[in-house]
Protein backbone atom coordinates (compact mmCIF):
# COMPACT_ATOMS: atom_id res chain seq x y z
CA UNK A 1 0.00 0.00 0.00
CA UNK A 2 1.06 3.56 -0.74
CA UNK A 3 2.53 5.71 2.26
CA UNK A 4 -0.46 8.57 1.62
CA UNK A 5 -2.89 5.58 1.54
CA UNK A 6 -1.35 4.85 5.34
CA UNK A 7 -1.00 8.21 6.66
CA UNK A 8 -4.96 8.38 5.62
CA UNK A 9 -5.73 5.36 7.54
CA UNK A 10 -3.80 6.31 10.61
CA UNK A 11 -6.05 9.98 10.71
CA UNK A 12 -8.63 8.33 10.90
CA UNK A 13 -7.71 5.43 13.24
CA UNK A 14 -6.88 8.61 15.31
CA UNK A 15 -10.25 10.20 15.54
CA UNK A 16 -11.79 6.83 16.09
CA UNK A 17 -9.37 6.72 18.97
CA UNK A 18 -10.63 10.35 20.63
CA UNK A 19 -13.91 9.36 19.89
CA UNK A 20 -14.26 6.29 21.65
CA UNK A 21 -12.47 7.52 25.43
CA UNK A 22 -14.53 10.43 24.58
CA UNK A 23 -17.39 8.75 24.79
CA UNK A 24 -17.07 7.13 27.69
CA UNK A 25 -14.54 9.21 29.51
CA UNK A 26 -12.28 6.55 29.62
CA UNK A 27 -9.43 5.22 28.68
CA UNK A 28 -5.94 5.59 27.28
CA UNK A 29 -5.57 7.51 24.18
CA UNK A 30 -2.17 8.69 24.73
CA UNK A 31 0.47 6.10 23.61
CA UNK A 32 -2.59 4.76 21.24
CA UNK A 33 -2.29 7.65 19.20
CA UNK A 34 1.46 7.46 19.44
CA UNK A 35 1.75 3.93 18.43
CA UNK A 36 -0.65 4.46 15.52
CA UNK A 37 1.35 4.49 12.27
CA UNK A 38 3.25 1.20 13.53
CA UNK A 39 -0.76 -1.07 13.81
CA UNK A 40 -1.56 0.61 10.56
CA UNK A 41 1.52 -0.05 8.72
CA UNK A 42 1.54 -3.81 10.13
CA UNK A 43 -2.21 -4.61 9.26
CA UNK A 44 -2.71 -2.93 6.08
CA UNK A 45 0.41 -2.87 4.87
CA UNK A 46 3.10 -5.82 6.16
CA UNK A 47 1.71 -8.37 7.91
CA UNK A 48 0.14 -11.57 5.80
CA UNK A 49 -3.29 -12.52 7.32
CA UNK A 50 -5.89 -14.92 6.60
CA UNK A 51 -7.98 -14.29 3.77
CA UNK A 52 -11.31 -15.84 2.42
CA UNK A 53 -12.53 -16.02 -1.43
CA UNK A 54 -13.09 -12.86 -1.62
CA UNK A 55 -10.50 -11.34 -0.13
CA UNK A 56 -12.33 -9.91 3.20
CA UNK A 57 -9.92 -11.07 6.40
CA UNK A 58 -11.07 -13.76 8.49
CA UNK A 59 -10.46 -14.86 12.06
CA UNK A 60 -8.76 -18.34 13.11
CA UNK A 61 -7.88 -18.13 16.76
CA UNK A 62 -4.74 -20.61 15.72
CA UNK A 63 -2.96 -18.13 13.74
CA UNK A 64 -1.72 -20.96 11.44
CA UNK A 65 0.04 -19.72 8.02
CA UNK A 66 -0.65 -16.27 9.00
CA UNK A 67 1.34 -13.59 10.54
CA UNK A 68 0.21 -13.17 14.05
CA UNK A 69 0.53 -9.23 15.97
CA UNK A 70 0.31 -9.58 19.87
CA UNK A 71 -0.35 -6.27 21.62
CA UNK A 72 1.40 -6.58 25.19
CA UNK A 73 0.54 -2.97 26.64
CA UNK A 74 -2.89 -3.82 26.00
CA UNK A 75 -3.96 -0.63 27.61
CA UNK A 76 -3.72 1.14 24.41
CA UNK A 77 -7.10 -1.21 23.32
CA UNK A 78 -8.81 1.76 21.39
CA UNK A 79 -6.03 1.91 18.88
CA UNK A 80 -6.12 -2.23 17.85
CA UNK A 81 -9.94 -1.82 18.38
CA UNK A 82 -9.61 0.89 15.66
CA UNK A 83 -7.26 -0.62 13.36
CA UNK A 84 -9.36 -4.41 13.36
CA UNK A 85 -12.40 -2.69 12.86
CA UNK A 86 -11.17 -0.35 10.05
CA UNK A 87 -9.38 -3.81 8.22
CA UNK A 88 -12.71 -5.37 8.47
CA UNK A 89 -12.70 -8.06 11.25
CA UNK A 90 -16.04 -6.73 12.90
CA UNK A 91 -18.32 -3.56 12.07
CA UNK A 92 -16.86 -0.26 12.41
CA UNK A 93 -19.94 0.40 14.57
CA UNK A 94 -19.18 -1.44 17.07
CA UNK A 95 -16.35 1.08 18.63
CA UNK A 96 -19.40 2.99 19.58
CA UNK A 97 -19.61 0.32 22.46
CA UNK A 98 -15.90 0.69 23.96
CA UNK A 99 -15.70 0.34 27.25
CA UNK A 100 -19.46 0.09 27.47
CA UNK A 101 -21.26 -2.95 29.90
CA UNK A 102 -21.72 -5.82 28.34
CA UNK A 103 -19.58 -4.92 25.53
CA UNK A 104 -16.53 -6.89 23.25
CA UNK A 105 -14.55 -3.67 23.37
CA UNK A 106 -13.46 -3.53 27.21
CA UNK A 107 -10.43 -1.66 28.89
CA UNK A 108 -7.91 -4.48 28.38
CA UNK A 109 -8.51 -6.56 25.05
CA UNK A 110 -9.38 -10.41 26.27
CA UNK A 111 -9.87 -13.44 24.16
CA UNK A 112 -13.14 -14.40 26.22
CA UNK A 113 -15.07 -11.55 24.79
CA UNK A 114 -14.31 -13.46 21.39
CA UNK A 115 -13.22 -10.37 19.55
CA UNK A 116 -11.86 -10.95 15.78
CA UNK A 117 -8.34 -10.29 16.25
CA UNK A 118 -7.91 -10.73 19.49
CA UNK A 119 -5.81 -13.82 21.03
CA UNK A 120 -4.54 -12.94 24.29
CA UNK A 121 -5.35 -10.89 27.54
CA UNK A 122 -3.08 -7.80 27.96
CA UNK A 123 -3.81 -6.29 30.72
CA UNK A 124 -1.40 -7.06 32.96
CA UNK A 125 2.21 -5.94 31.46
CA UNK A 126 5.27 -7.90 31.08
CA UNK A 127 3.34 -10.93 29.24
CA UNK A 128 2.99 -9.93 26.13
CA UNK A 129 6.71 -11.14 24.58
CA UNK A 130 6.61 -14.16 26.49
CA UNK A 131 3.46 -15.07 24.41
CA UNK A 132 4.77 -13.84 21.25
CA UNK A 133 7.89 -16.16 21.77
CA UNK A 134 5.83 -18.94 22.50
CA UNK A 135 3.42 -18.79 19.09
CA UNK A 136 6.90 -17.99 17.18
CA UNK A 137 8.63 -21.77 18.33
CA UNK A 138 5.11 -23.31 17.76
CA UNK A 139 5.36 -22.26 14.30
CA UNK A 140 8.58 -23.06 13.68
CA UNK A 141 7.94 -26.82 15.15
CA UNK A 142 4.99 -26.77 12.98
CA UNK A 143 7.35 -25.38 9.71
CA UNK A 144 4.88 -22.51 9.63
CA UNK A 145 7.06 -19.82 8.08
CA UNK A 146 5.38 -16.81 8.92
CA UNK A 147 6.20 -14.09 11.42
CA UNK A 148 5.23 -13.25 14.88
CA UNK A 149 5.18 -9.74 15.83
CA UNK A 150 4.91 -7.30 19.27
CA UNK A 151 4.15 -4.54 20.92
CA UNK A 152 5.41 -3.63 24.60
CA UNK A 153 5.69 -0.26 26.18
CA UNK A 154 8.57 1.54 27.30
CA UNK A 155 7.57 1.88 30.74
CA UNK A 156 6.55 -1.94 30.65
CA UNK A 157 10.42 -2.41 30.50
CA UNK A 158 10.37 -2.31 34.25
CA UNK A 159 8.94 -5.43 34.45
CA UNK A 160 11.04 -8.85 35.10
CA UNK A 161 9.07 -11.24 33.38
CA UNK A 162 10.45 -8.81 30.26
CA UNK A 163 13.72 -9.66 30.70
CA UNK A 164 13.31 -13.34 31.41
CA UNK A 165 11.98 -13.58 27.71
CA UNK A 166 14.84 -11.46 26.47
CA UNK A 167 16.99 -13.54 27.75
CA UNK A 168 15.15 -16.90 26.46
CA UNK A 169 14.49 -15.78 22.77
CA UNK A 170 18.00 -15.18 21.40
CA UNK A 171 19.52 -18.51 23.11
CA UNK A 172 16.51 -20.50 21.62
CA UNK A 173 17.05 -18.95 18.01
CA UNK A 174 13.24 -17.97 17.84
CA UNK A 175 14.53 -15.83 14.51
CA UNK A 176 10.92 -14.98 13.17
CA UNK A 177 9.50 -12.59 15.53
CA UNK A 178 9.92 -9.38 15.14
CA UNK A 179 9.00 -7.00 18.74
CA UNK A 180 8.72 -3.23 19.31
CA UNK A 181 9.17 -0.96 22.00
CA UNK A 182 7.52 2.29 22.22
CA UNK A 183 10.29 4.58 23.53
CA UNK A 184 7.48 7.84 24.39
CA UNK A 185 9.64 8.59 27.51
CA UNK A 186 6.13 8.62 29.65
CA UNK A 187 4.50 6.13 31.63
CA UNK A 188 1.19 6.68 34.11
CA UNK A 189 3.56 8.33 36.47
CA UNK A 190 5.83 9.86 34.78
CA UNK A 191 8.86 10.36 32.60
CA UNK A 192 10.27 6.81 32.40
CA UNK A 193 13.91 8.12 33.28
CA UNK A 194 12.30 9.37 36.90
CA UNK A 195 9.92 6.16 37.69
CA UNK A 196 12.66 3.53 36.74
CA UNK A 197 15.71 4.58 34.24
CA UNK A 198 15.61 1.88 31.35
CA UNK A 199 19.18 3.35 30.82
CA UNK A 200 20.30 1.68 27.24
CA UNK A 201 18.01 -0.68 25.60
CA UNK A 202 19.66 -1.02 22.68
CA UNK A 203 23.01 -2.63 24.70
CA UNK A 204 20.86 -4.16 26.55
CA UNK A 205 19.12 -5.84 24.24
CA UNK A 206 22.16 -6.37 21.68
CA UNK A 207 23.93 -8.30 25.12
CA UNK A 208 21.35 -10.25 25.52
CA UNK A 209 21.75 -11.36 21.31
CA UNK A 210 19.27 -9.27 19.47
CA UNK A 211 19.54 -7.67 16.49
CA UNK A 212 18.40 -4.14 17.35
CA UNK A 213 17.09 -1.44 14.76
CA UNK A 214 15.84 2.26 15.49
CA UNK A 215 13.26 4.34 14.13
CA UNK A 216 10.47 7.22 14.45
CA UNK A 217 7.23 5.42 15.13
CA UNK A 218 5.67 8.88 13.82
CA UNK A 219 7.14 8.89 10.17
CA UNK A 220 4.80 6.52 7.77
CA UNK A 221 7.69 6.61 5.38
CA UNK A 222 10.37 5.22 8.19
CA UNK A 223 8.20 2.88 9.96
CA UNK A 224 7.67 1.17 6.35
CA UNK A 225 11.41 1.02 5.77
CA UNK A 226 12.25 -0.19 8.87
CA UNK A 227 9.65 -3.33 8.72
CA UNK A 228 10.83 -3.87 5.76
CA UNK A 229 14.20 -4.25 6.79
CA UNK A 230 13.45 -6.32 10.05
CA UNK A 231 11.85 -8.73 7.64
CA UNK A 232 14.90 -8.92 5.65
CA UNK A 233 16.53 -9.81 8.72
CA UNK A 234 14.26 -12.81 9.73
CA UNK A 235 15.51 -16.33 9.89
CA UNK A 236 19.31 -15.25 10.80
CA UNK A 237 19.29 -16.96 14.12
CA UNK A 238 18.41 -14.48 16.52
CA UNK A 239 15.12 -12.79 17.36
CA UNK A 240 14.65 -8.70 16.19
CA UNK A 241 14.34 -6.00 18.57
CA UNK A 242 12.63 -2.25 16.97
CA UNK A 243 13.28 0.73 19.42
CA UNK A 244 10.51 2.95 18.13
CA UNK A 245 10.83 6.29 19.34
CA UNK A 246 7.02 8.27 19.16
CA UNK A 247 5.86 11.32 20.48
CA UNK A 248 2.95 9.87 23.19
CA UNK A 249 -0.62 12.03 22.05
CA UNK A 250 0.68 12.10 18.27
CA UNK A 251 -1.07 13.56 15.84
CA UNK A 252 -2.74 16.14 18.43
CA UNK A 253 -0.86 19.32 19.35
CA UNK A 254 -1.65 19.80 22.92
CA UNK A 255 -1.37 16.05 24.04
CA UNK A 256 2.12 15.71 22.75
CA UNK A 257 5.24 15.01 24.96
CA UNK A 258 3.24 14.73 28.53
CA UNK A 259 2.04 11.52 30.69
CA UNK A 260 -0.88 13.61 31.36
CA UNK A 261 -2.41 12.11 28.48
CA UNK A 262 -1.65 8.67 29.30
CA UNK A 263 -5.06 7.99 30.68
CA UNK A 264 -6.99 11.03 30.57
CA UNK A 265 -10.14 11.84 28.31
CA UNK A 266 -10.88 14.57 26.52
CA UNK A 267 -13.58 16.97 27.52
CA UNK A 268 -16.07 18.09 24.56
CA UNK A 269 -13.87 21.17 23.81
CA UNK A 270 -10.93 19.31 23.73
CA UNK A 271 -11.77 16.54 21.64
CA UNK A 272 -13.47 18.80 19.00
CA UNK A 273 -10.09 20.75 18.87
CA UNK A 274 -8.15 17.53 18.51
CA UNK A 275 -10.74 16.41 15.77
CA UNK A 276 -10.06 19.75 14.00
CA UNK A 277 -6.18 18.34 13.19
CA UNK A 278 -6.95 15.03 12.07
CA UNK A 279 -8.61 14.68 8.30
CA UNK A 280 -12.10 12.18 8.34
CA UNK A 281 -10.72 10.08 5.18
CA UNK A 282 -12.72 6.97 5.91
CA UNK A 283 -15.95 8.54 7.65
CA UNK A 284 -16.79 8.31 11.28
CA UNK A 285 -18.60 5.74 12.87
Amino acid sequence: MQTQELKNIASQVRRDILRQVHACQSGHPGGSLGCTDLLVELYFNSMKLATDAQGKVVFNMSGANEDIFYLSNGHISPLIYSVLARRGYFPVQELKTFRQLNSRLQGHPTPHEHLEGIRIASGSLGQGLSVAIGTAQAKKLSKDTSTVFCLMGDGEQNEGQVWEAAMYAPHHQVDNLIAFIDENGQQIDGPTAKVMNNRDLEAKYKAFGWQVLRMNGNDMEEVQATVAKAKSMLSQGSPIMVLMHTEMGAGVDFMMGSHKWHGVAPNDQQLADALAQLNETLGDY
